[in-house]
């Protein structure tokens, strides 16, 4: 027994040196492609490149359910976006509120005879409208299915070769479509690709879109600023890096649409339908040995509200867990299997391992401290290794997240702003790091049981208000 413990010790420690070596290769080739990315954005114009004939028509799909509150400021906002040519998709989802007749009265709404072609499945359509003023608006409003059902019967009506997909109550910066759209034009096999999301708690939001970029005052939007910067800015840069990409947000996403109609749009039996949708394309372009990028860029280009109660943090987080299973469960062939390159054999057992599994191996290394200190056989090399590891390798990961953000254009100013964030770093350790591992185990188990509840997801407005910087 003493002999296993001891074992088991050490493959807990070579765990977290495994996990914080791909880290660290993640780190640096991250920072190589966002310099790159830079020394380009400063060798070209935007609007010169776009301003020919070279660039690509966008489609925008924005699903909307129940945001009576705040949608015609954000069709508004869609359409006041620059872009050469883009036609903007608005699809109701059986709201019950006034989301739709708002609509209809802002924009000049009437019925329109547009035909839509069924090329993906989605519940049926009970209406499409068209404005009398603004020719690249459709709405189209259709019986409840959720988000992906939403987005397929938003694809149905698509016109052009890229689909750009959102939330519906994300707000995109001004030049986002020119900034993530540019990836299709440096590569004709740029399939996909996503940019990075920020949370908007904090800010001042207006009609003409956000007008002042504060830090939040709770501590739990703080967190959460940390973690979407070491999630896009050396997380996924790092596998985009490697073309392992395997998640394009569903807050934003851009995609070659004629690919995104051969994957079969996006999945509506399932919790993840943006990482369903990126897996599903990898292995249609893999099994088919076709040359592809799924790309990544590092612009800061859509703000979203984030959750600003535990119970509300609790329930994304288990249902993010759970997505990342399923996906991984329904792609198991994939796993290890030499056919898929690098994806098989690295990243897909990375995001088992490192990501899937990551709540449970943490878990057994608290539990058997506490059990080495019950037992009062605790060790002190182990302890002070357990510590660089698992704590103090995470605060200098969240310190070079928040350094990558300085480097890559990062919003937040003033010196005060980037103290809080470098606090942060630390305090996220303490307290809520657990609190994440607990909410990430109650998924796993969520999976294992097969509860698929998405679970009502509150929202305070965040971002309607100023906040002092």
């Amino acid at each position: 027994m003493s002999t296993a413990m001891t074992w088991y010790r050490f493959g807990i420690l070579a765990y977290f040196l495994a996990m914080n070596g791909f880290l660290l290769v993640f780190l640096v080739r991250a920072f190589l492609s966002m310099r790159d990315y830079q020394a380009s954005l400063a060798s070209v114009q935007l609007d010169g490149i776009f301003g020919t004939s070279h660039y690509l028509p966008i489609s925008v799909i924005c699903p909307v359910h129940n945001e009576a509150a705040g949608v015609v400021a954000s069709v508004g906002s869609l359409l006041a976006l620059r872009y050469p040519e883009r036609e903007v998709i608005v699809v109701n989802d059986g709201s019950t509120d006034d989301t739709l007749a708002l609509l209809v009265k802002a924009f000049r709404l009437k019925p329109s005879s547009r035909v839509i072609r069924a090329r993906v499945g989605s519940r049926p359509v009970r209406g499409v409208y068209e404005s009398l003023y603004l020719p690249n608006l459709v709405v189209v409003d259709k019986e409840q299915g959720g988000k992906a059902d939403a987005l397929n019967c938003g694809l149905n009506l698509t016109r052009f070769p890229l689909v750009c997909c959102m939330d519906g109550d994300s707000l995109l910066e001004n030049d986002a479509l020119l900034r993530i759209s540019r990836p299709f034009l440096d590569s004709p096999h740029v399939v996909a690709c996503g940019g990075v999301i920020r949370p908007l708690n904090g800010c001042k939001v207006t009609t003409q879109g956000i007008r002042g970029i504060f830090m939040p005052e709770r501590w739990i939007a703080r967190f959460q600023i940390l973690e979407y910067l070491r999630a896009y800015l050396y997380g996924r840069m790092g596998l985009a890096s490697f073309n392992m990409l395997f998640i394009v947000s569903g807050a934003l996403g851009i995609y070659r649409r004629s690919a995104l109609l051969e994957a079969g749009g996006f999945e509506v039996d399932c919790i993840g339908e943006d990482f369903e949708a990126v897996v599903r394309l990898h292995r249609l372009l893999r099994d088919r040995k076709a040359r592809y990028t799924i790309a990544m860029v590092p612009d800061p280009i859509c703000w979203t509200e984030v959750p600003e109660d535990l119970r509300t943090l609790g329930r994304q987080r288990n249902r993010w867990q759970r997505g990342l299973l399923e996906t991984l469960w329904n792609h198991r062939g994939m796993m290890l299997n030499p056919r898929y390159g690098s994806l098989g054999l690295v990243s897909m057992p990375y995001f088992l391992v490192f990501e899937a599994l990551a709540p449970l191996v943490e878990l057994s290394g608290y539990l058997l401290f506490a059990y080495d200190c019950w037992r009062g056989t605790l060790s002190t090399p182990f302890v002070a290794l357990f510590l660089v590891l698992a704590v103090f390798m995470g605060i200098l990961n969240s310190v070079f997240a928040v350094l990558l953000g300085v480097n890559g254009g990062h919003r937040y100013k003033g010196m005060k702003a980037f103290m809080v964030l470098m606090a942060t770093s630390v305090l996220d350790n303490f307290g809520y790091r657990q609190l994440t591992l607990w909410w990430r185990l109650r998924g796993t188990f969520d999976f294992l049981l097969g509860r698929r509840a998405w679970g009502r997801m509150r929202r305070i407005g965040a971002g309607k208000v100023p906040v002092a910087p």
